[in-house]
């Protein structure tokens, strides 16, 4: 699966969604995107998005060894971050329902 070209808009949502589970590093998110059925997300996308959501104090990184190379850099959400993705969600939210109220069943 591409990334589709709206997935940009959403893909700080998608991301803190998923630290609000649990903190993970890039490689393990892109799995979890691409498992959840969002997208394939390649790196030129994904590490730009978790270095942005570091710098808005949206996420805090920490460094952990692997046990199959070289030393992962995790990420965890702040309580900035809790904010940020419950009013992101709720907007998210608002969207979804007006693009729904659009297509309705006349896609299907």
């Amino acid at each position: 699966m591409t990334p589709r070209p709206w997935l940009h808009g959403f893909l700080d949502l998608c991301l803190l969604a998923m630290l609000r589970d649990q903190p993970d590093y890039g490689y393990g998110l892109a799995q979890r995107l691409a498992a959840a059925g969002v997208a394939d997300i390649p790196g030129g996308t994904l590490y730009p998005a978790l270095l942005r959501l570091e710098q808005q104090g949206l996420a805090s990184p920490s460094w952990a060894p692997s046990e199959s190379g070289p030393r992962r850099k995790y990420y965890a959400i702040t309580p900035a971050g809790l904010d940020t993705l419950h009013a992101q969600a709720e907007e998210w939210r608002g969207f979804r329902d007006g693009v729904d109220s659009l297509i309705g069943e006349r896609v299907r």
